[in-house]
């Protein structure tokens, strides 16, 4: 039995107002801005929702978190203000960055769905205990791939294919830029199986602030 399910996206933006126009046209989400300055993309469901978040700190490392999104080509996302970052053939995906640096892989289909987000990928020291994590916590299925990657997908709730843990050399070092959010009627067994409480409700903010095994941030809301 899941322990939460999926709320929604939440992405750190230096530049609220450069940044949430890419990421609307890139996801097909509609943009509206919150009156504290953050905005809100949303689209034809609630888990399609994502957050662009005013922050004081400017990426600064490769994202640990990072979007996968389906797209007619790179030009076109290019045309939105990304930059190539890896040409096309080696893999079946090109790595683009966003106007703010941040890492995203584009995906090329011949049909395009009118909601854009393909995967959420997460790299990882070791992906097998971390993904196997997330597949109890979301109640999604685990797959360990023989290409020495992990991913859970059917996931209850997420609008998108999987979320892919991939290994990396680099231990986390700073505060992912892209986060999401879970709903649960308690923090309480997130933290009984391994999440770590970094902050937790009070009069400022009305959820629970948690990290997985690999120290990476979530956010708990009341179902």
């Amino acid at each position: 039995m899941a322990l939460a399910r999926w709320k929604d996206l939440c992405v750190d933006a230096t530049d609220v107002r450069g940044l949430a126009p890419f990421w609307g046209a890139v996801l097909g989400l509609d943009l509206s801005y919150q009156d504290g300055g953050d905005a809100v993309l949303r689209g034809s469901t609630p888990e399609q929702t994502v957050w662009v978040n005013q922050v004081p700190e400017p990426r600064t490392v490769k994202q640990r978190v990072h979007l996968d999104v389906h797209a007619r080509s790179g030009v076109e996302i290019e045309s939105l203000g990304a930059t190539r970052l890896s040409g096309e053939g080696e893999f079946p995906w090109t790595v683009m960055a966003d106007p703010e640096g941040g890492e995203l892989c584009v995906f090329v289909r011949d049909v395009v769905p009118d909601y854009r987000l393909y995967e959420v990928a997460v790299d990882c020291v070791d992906p097998g205990p971390v993904a196997r994590w997330w597949a109890e916590v979301l109640g999604g299925r685990l797959v360990d791939d023989e290409r020495g990657f992990s991913y859970v997908d059917h996931i209850p709730g997420a609008p998108f294919e999987a979320i892919t843990f991939a290994p990396v050399p680099e231990p986390k070092t700073v505060k992912n830029r892209i986060h999401w959010d879970l709903t649960a009627d308690s923090a309480q067994p997130l933290v009984d199986v391994g999440a770590t409480l970094l902050r937790a409700r009070d009069d400022d903010i009305d959820w629970d602030v948690l990290a997985d095994p690999e120290g990476n941030e979530f956010c708990v809301f009341d179902r």
